[in-house]
């Protein structure tokens, strides 16, 4: 649609889309927050939450419209300094103050690394706008470790396996929705920029990045499958769940096609419904109860039944349960790998769908099938708005699949590739 800034800025449907994708989600998360802002020890700090919150958004709008990289790693700045205050929201709290501290040192130093990339890609090629490294790209030594540093910095944003060492600390002790905003909004904005990354100035390089990306998609998902399963605080778990998702994308850009590219925005849009209806539950619960152990939820389902309907549905669509949005993004993404031949990966992934499936079915047996606890979750009175969210929620997960016109808007769309 055109550019700005002498081609810093660059703004095209895609990137709108990508954009409005976030922009739903952040709706969506300042609804659900609307009760823990009612708080007495937070009321007075709602103008900050929704100004750091937004501050952050531009940060992510301008790595997504980046069209180079300074601009992109201004743009990640802006986003990543603002949500270390969003962690440490609840200050006087031990867990939230420690989860603003670790997420302020994993991004200054994942910031550093992807900074020490860029000095060598500008080394190498002389420009850092993503037109020109595109038509001098070449296969150098010092263009290949400008590169793997670049992604190492992303590699911690979307926290990727071995990147992620930080993803279940900060999202524990975050407010929940903070945790939902890093979860989502944080994840899919990083996500979008190496797609951008990947398609428009490192295609040439597809047999470096392509081994990186393969072996990382399968460690990601096994790893986040497999501590997941280990989880009793619940928004660990829902931590680990993240991170298998984050391999998940990894295998659409991994086929290095505009299907593959469509695939993963489409993923995103999906994991945006299903997520936030996820962390909007377990937030009317906490906000009212205190509650945060997969065994609070033991009979969750007499007590409040549509809460644990809505669960059931987000989990589903995680899972990847037909005939919910959940599966229809997961078939999108394993078709355009498959089509370029990565039949081992699809498979290997599809195993981890079914890993996958087994531990989402711990948290269904807790609220529908396992007895409650003496001090079980009372009934939630859920606030209006948060209450609007899942509404909102739900209703994605039920009908963004079946619109088939969305997925093929943004094929239309796509790179042209």
């Amino acid at each position: 649609m055109g550019e700005a800034f002498g081609g810093l800025y660059i703004s095209s449907e895609m990137t709108v889309v990508m954009k409005n994708i976030l922009n739903i989600a952040v709706l969506i998360v300042f609804m659900q927050s609307s009760a823990w802002l009612q708080r007495d020890d937070t009321v007075h700090k709602r103008g900050e939450f929704f100004t750091i919150t937004l501050v952050t958004l531009l940060g992510m709008f301008l790595m997504i419209s980046a069209g180079n990289f300074m601009m992109l790693y201004i743009g990640m700045e802006t986003a990543s300094l603002p949500l270390a205050c969003l962690a440490a929201f609840n200050k006087y709290q031990e867990k939230s103050a420690e989860a603003g501290m670790k997420y302020i040192l994993m991004s200054a130093f994942s910031s550093a690394i992807m900074l020490f990339g860029l000095s060598f890609l500008y080394g190498a090629l002389g420009t850092m706008y993503f037109s020109d490294m595109n038509a001098l790209m070449q296969s150098s030594p010092m263009v290949i470790f400008g590169f793997v540093l670049f992604f190492v910095g992303l590699a911690f944003k979307i926290s990727l396996v071995p990147f992620h060492l930080w993803t279940a600390d900060v999202y524990e002790g975050s407010p929940t929705p903070v945790t939902a905003y890093l979860s989502v909004v944080s994840k899919g904005a990083a996500a979008f920029a190496l797609i951008f990354a990947i398609y428009h100035v490192f295609s040439s390089l597809k047999d470096i990045w392509h081994p990186i990306l393969w072996v990382l998609s399968v460690v990601t998902i096994t790893v986040g499958n497999l501590f997941a399963i280990r989880q009793k605080d619940i928004k660990r778990f829902f931590a680990f769940s993240s991170i298998s998702q984050a391999g998940y994308i990894l295998l659409g850009i991994i086929a290095g096609t505009a299907q593959g590219m469509t695939s993963v925005v489409y993923y995103v849009l999906v994991y945006v419904f299903s997520n936030l209806a996820v962390f909007g539950v377990i937030s009317a619960i906490e906000d009212q109860s205190g509650k945060v152990k997969i065994s609070d939820y033991n009979g969750l389902y007499k007590s409040n039944p549509r809460l644990s309907f809505v669960m059931m549905l987000a989990v589903f669509s995680l899972g990847g349960i037909p005939p919910l949005a959940g599966f229809v993004s997961k078939f999108f993404i394993f078709a355009a790998a498959a089509a370029q031949g990565e039949y081992l990966l699809v498979f290997i992934a599809l195993l981890n769908t079914v890993v996958s499936l087994f531990y989402y079915l711990l948290i269904i047996k807790a609220i529908f099938i396992n007895e409650p606890e003496a001090d079980a979750i009372s009934p939630i009175k859920v606030e209006i708005f948060n209450k609007s969210s899942l509404v909102i929620c739900s209703m994605g997960i039920l009908l963004v699949g079946l619109a088939s016109c969305i997925y093929e808007y943004i094929g239309k769309i796509s790179f042209g590739m």
